[in-house]
């Protein structure tokens, strides 16, 4: 049946059987034919033939739509079941969140390693854009990162983990120790580390709109950097539950962050495109899934 979907498919594209057969390099009564087996073996006519003419019906269109998703799926099995037979080492090219931290991270890439030997994996660490910039131009098969956009089709998104946000501040600032909004801190500076204009332009959108800061912001390197400016209170930093471990306690003190009342927590998922789902990425993506259970 696959051969007579793929015949369908170029039927309807060129809405033409005489432009598909030559498409399809085989007769035009052949093809002919062949349309007129798949419609005896569904049961259903597909095409509304008027003398040189035809009409696509709603079940061919239904058809033509669905079959072109299957056959694209076929493809992509046949493709990675060769991949996997091949001896020849393949590269596995994945990213993760550099300020998140790299535990259970590197565990997953322990123990694909020794589970797929073949594979190398090559790891790419950055911000989330610019993460997401090199997924979706096919320079990493895989991704690690927090969600930032509605989570789209276009992509596989496996839920890892979630940890409620936290403010980082000097000990010394009187604020509530229980909770606290970002409006609470609008006289003070809001750190980023970020690592250049371009991101820090997207992370302030970012912090204005989901995690409702208002005032201003300063940037620093990395967290040593973010730290020596909460010491000298001339600015608080967000974090949450999982990567407060790079922050010195005896530094800094951390607040529960709040939206009108609500804990903010931040998600962690593992992304890679749905037209390039293989064997080697869905299993990565299952032991990281599986060291944060």
């Amino acid at each position: 049946m696959f051969q007579q979907m793929q015949y369908f498919i170029a039927i309807v594209k060129n809405h033409s059987f005489t432009q598909a057969a030559v498409d399809c390099h085989i007769s035009q009564s052949a093809i002919s034919q062949q349309m007129k087996e798949l419609e005896s073996r569904l049961g259903v006519k597909l095409l509304d033939r008027r003398g040189r003419s035809f009409d696509v019906t709603a079940a061919g269109q239904y058809f033509y739509t669905h079959s072109q998703t299957i056959l694209a799926e076929v493809d992509q099995l046949v493709s990675q079941t060769v991949k996997v037979a091949q001896p020849d080492t393949v590269d596995l090219r994945v990213g993760y969140l550099r300020s998140f931290g790299t535990a259970e991270f590197l565990q997953t890439v322990a123990q694909f390693s020794k589970a797929f030997p073949q594979v190398k994996v090559k790891i790419t660490s950055g911000g989330h854009e610019g993460l997401y910039e090199l997924l979706r131009t096919d320079q990493l098969e895989l991704n690690f990162s927090d969600q930032r956009r509605a989570l789209s089709n276009e992509y596989q998104n496996e839920f890892l983990t979630a940890s409620p946000f936290m403010v980082a501040v000097n000990q010394g600032l009187p604020v509530a120790t229980n909770q606290i909004e970002s409006k609470d801190l609008a006289d003070l500076p809001c750190i980023l580390i970020v690592e250049d204009a371009q991101q820090a332009a997207t992370e302030e959108a970012y912090y204005r709109e989901v995690l409702g800061v208002q005032g201003d912001f300063v940037q620093a390197k990395n967290y040593d950097d973010a730290q020596m400016l909460i010491a000298a209170n001339q600015g608080y930093l967000i974090t949450n539950q999982r990567t407060q471990t790079q922050l010195d306690h005896d530094i800094v003190h951390l607040i529960p962050l709040v939206k009108g009342g609500r804990q903010l927590k931040q998600q962690y998922y593992a992304y890679w495109k749905a037209d390039n789902s293989g064997y080697y990425i869905e299993s990565f993506a299952e032991l990281l899934k599986q060291n944060f259970a």
